[in-house]
This record gives structure tokens, C-alpha cells and sequence, in this order.
């Protein structure tokens, strides 16, 4: 795989992290776990049994947390920070995993993120008003292509 497709991947990673902070990082965990990516240094921990289960309950939390009225939007501060953070996570994981430089994956990770986080909002909101759709279907639509993709992008390897 050529470092400009590992990147690509981070990127791809990144973005589905912009839906969703916490199930991109679950479903790496779980494939460093079952060994479908090499989680090396300094992310090797991300592929123990405990930091996949404490992720995916974590994950499990935000997909109900997602649901309620008063959550606020994933563009707020303590979303947008937490959708950085996870993104700079799993990008630096599949980056290094896949021999691209860390800083690079981190990079890539943090702008994936945004790009999910401002593009799946613009996408939420409008298919919304688009479908005349409640925002749970959407935001349950929003799921499923989150958690595919990010098992689809960490089979990769």
C-alpha cells in the first residue's frame, strides 16, 4: 500500500470521526484487536481487549446520546474538540500502521474531522428538510455509515 493510499485512508477515517467521535476509534480498536491493522507505537494500546470494550461502550453512549433533543450540535466546542482529538487518534493510528509518517496522520485525521463535522452537519440538516424526514432516521442513517465505513477503511490492512 502506498503511503498516499494510507493517508487517503486516515483522511477517510478522519471524516467518518467528524460523524461520530467515538465509533471510529472503536471499530480501530476492535481491528487492532483482531489483528486486521498492525497498531504500532505509539498507538499499540488501542488494539487491547480493554481500550476496544471501554470505546465501544463509550461509542454505544454517543449513538443514544446523539438521539436526544437537547444534545447539542456536534459543531459546538465540546464536540468539535472531541471529534479533533479522536480524529487526530485514528488517523495517527492507521497512518503509522500503514508506515506513513505520524505527523502526517494526525494531520490528516484533524482535517478529516472537520470535514465530517461541518459536512455532516450541512448534510444532517438538509436531508432533514430535504426528505421532510425526522432527524432520528437521518441520524440513524448517519450511524450506519459511519460504523461501515470505519470497519470498511481498518479491513484495508
Amino acid at each position: 500500500m502506498t503511503t498516499s493510499h494510507v493517508l487517503l485512508l486516515a483522511l477517510l477515517l478522519g471524516v467518518f470521526n467528524g460523524l461520530r467521535a467515538l465509533s471510529p476509534p472503536a471499530v480501530t480498536a476492535w481491528g487492532g484487536h483482531l489483528g486486521w491493522i498492525a497498531l504500532r507505537s505509539p498507538f499499540a494500546w488501542l488494539g487491547t481487549l480493554p481500550a476496544a470494550i471501554i470505546f465501544t461502550v463509550l461509542a454505544i453512549g454517543e449513538l443514544v446520546n446523539d438521539k436526544l433533543p437537547k444534545t447539542p450540535p456536534r459543531t459546538a466546542p465540546p464536540g468539535l474538540i472531541a471529534r479533533l482529538v479522536m480524529g487526530a487518534l485514528v488517523g495517527g493510528s492507521v497512518a503509522t500502521a500503514g508506515g506513513a509518517s505520524l505527523v502526517t496522520g494526525l494531520a490528516c485525521g484533524i482535517v478529516g474531522a472537520l470535514i465530517g463535522t461541518f459536512g455532516g452537519y450541512f448534510i444532517r440538516t438538509r436531508l432533514v428538510k430535504a426528505l421532510g424526514a425526522p432527524d432520528f432516521i437521518i441520524a440513524l442513517l448517519e450511524d450506519a455509515v459511519t460504523i461501515a465505513g470505519s470497519f470498511w477503511v481498518v479491513s484495508r490492512f
